[in-house]
């Protein structure tokens, strides 16, 4: 009896040490994917805020083709981040706000729907992009705890920060009519956005950050809440399009100045506009059988926001095939394109994406 407790400790023992070794290999190889922005990568934060359902997508039909039940992403299935971690051979990151997370090791996801750059932005109803770093900082503490600064520092050092913002910070104006938009001068509007977009990623950088992914905003005037609310006979709402590409234009610049300024700085920045554009004119090359009109909403292209019926209009028409349509809702697009998306930023070449994808980054 004695001779088999003292096997068993034995190779107890002998696995506990194959585990050790286990796990340094993976933290020595590892790269975790932290994720920041709004609701093109929001996968269920806003499920556990106090917010109204005008930011939220935790019903039906949201989450009807993957998950086949809601889960707070703004789509019928899996977003852009969902298959960035597959690709990069790590699970689902979860969101921040999902009261059992408390495992940072892969990372971790603070996107929130409706946020902005800008803290006015939709604010008391969404977690800013301000407070989401915030939250980055706590996350490190956290890591530190766990691991030590030594392995906490290497893993947010090799780790990808993965940014959506700017989207909302322009669509706010609109919704609302406000004066902000009235009372500066385009350019300003977009050096202002940028400006705090740059602090964020400067305060992320402080904090360990080195490789950071980006996409650019799409022809935000192309939406189909756009078109339906704003655009003449269901064109395009050219001023915000504008916007969006002053916002593009200007993004370049910030990350040109990023990289010369702060040393071991990487990036890569998906042109989502051109993505998106490609993707209104030519629908079919690209599988899809439409790109203007949404699957699921009401009213014209299905622009008004009410698919769900949860956001102050009950009835609204669902489409048969998801996958024929480029956006699921009136703003949001639908799996199948945030999958093509996703390849783009993860192996698309210098012409889409550059100057590296996220594959080089995550190899880095």
């Amino acid at each position: 009896m004695a001779s088999l407790r003292a096997h068993i400790c034995c190779l107890l023992s002998y696995a506990t040490f194959l585990s050790l070794i286990s796990c340094d290999t993976l933290r020595e190889n590892h790269v975790a994917l932290f994720i920041f922005g709004d609701s093109l990568f929001d996968p269920g934060n806003n499920n556990y805020i106090n917010t109204t359902a005008n930011y939220q997508a935790n019903f039906w039909p949201y989450g009807e083709t993957f998950f086949n039940h809601p889960t707070g992403r703004f789509s019928d299935g899996r977003i852009i981040p969902d298959f960035i971690a597959e690709y990069a051979g790590l699970p689902l990151i979860p969101a921040y706000m999902q009261p059992d997370n408390k495992n940072f090791i892969d990372g971790v996801n603070f996107a929130s729907g409706g946020a902005g750059a800008l803290i006015e932005t939709h604010q008391g109803y969404v977690i800013g992009l301000k407070t989401q770093v915030s939250y980055f900082k706590k996350v490190k503490k956290s890591l530190q705890q766990e691991l030590g600064d030594a392995k906490a520092h290497k893993l947010l050092s090799r780790a990808v920060y993965l940014i959506s913002i700017g989207t909302n910070d322009y669509l706010f104006p609109f919704s609302r009519n406000s004066s902000v938009r009235q009372s500066y001068l385009e350019e300003e509007f977009v050096a202002m956005v940028i400006g705090n977009m740059t602090i964020s990623i400067k305060e992320i950088y402080k904090k360990g950050g080195r490789k950071f992914g980006f996409v650019n905003l799409m022809p935000l005037g192309c939406l189909p809440s756009m078109r339906a609310n704003l655009g003449r006979r269901g064109s395009c709402v050219d001023e915000l399009t504008k916007l969006a590409q002053l916002h593009n234009k200007a993004l370049v610049v910030a990350l040109q100045n990023l990289k010369n300024q702060l040393g071991g700085f990487k990036y890569s920045c998906h042109n989502f506009y051109e993505s998106v554009s490609k993707r209104l004119s030519k629908p079919s090359k690209y599988g899809f059988e439409e790109g203007k009109t949404a699957c699921c909403g009401s009213g014209p292209y299905r622009g008004i926001l009410s698919c769900g019926g949860k956001r102050g209009i009950k009835e609204y028409q669902l489409c048969e095939n998801v996958s024929e349509h480029l956006f699921f809702d009136s703003v949001h697009p639908t799996e199948k394109a945030s999958q093509q998306i996703a390849e783009l930023m993860w192996t698309g070449t210098v012409n889409i994406t550059r100057p590296y994808n996220l594959r080089a980054l995550f190899e880095a």
